[in-house]
C-alpha cells in the first residue's frame, strides 16, 4: 500500500521504544514511554505559505502528543503537520 501525505503533512515511522529493565523487572509494553523521534517516510508538497523543509529519510524529533497514529500492513506510523516537528537530527 502506498500513502502520500497532502499539503504540509508528513508521514513518520516512530523509533522503537527502548527496552528497559529495573532490577530484573521487565516493563510491559503498555507502560513504555512513547518515542519522540522517528524517520520521515513521505511528505506532502507543502502549501503556498509553507514550503516543505523536511524530506524522506530525515531523522526528526516531535512533540509528545503530535500526530495521528495509523497502521498500514502491520506497521504503525504517525501523520503530522510539519509544524509539529521540533528538529531534525
Amino acid at each position: 500500500m502506498n500513502i502520500k501525505p497532502l499539503a504540509d503533512r508528513v508521514l513518520v515511522k516512530p523509533a522503537e521504544a527502548e527496552q528497559k529493565t529495573v532490577s530484573g523487572i521487565i516493563i510491559p509494553d503498555t507502560a513504555k514511554e512513547k518515542p519522540l523521534k522517528g524517520e520521515v517516510i513521505a511528505t506532502g508538497k507543502g502549501t503556498k505559505d509553507e514550503e516543505m523543509v523536511v524530506k524522506a529519510g530525515d531523522q526528526v524529533l516531535y512533540g509528545k502528543y503530535a500526530g495521528t497514529e495509523v497502521e498500514l500492513d502491520g506497521v504503525k506510523y504517525l501523520i503530522m503537520r510539519q509544524a509539529d516537528i521540533l528538529a531534525t537530527i
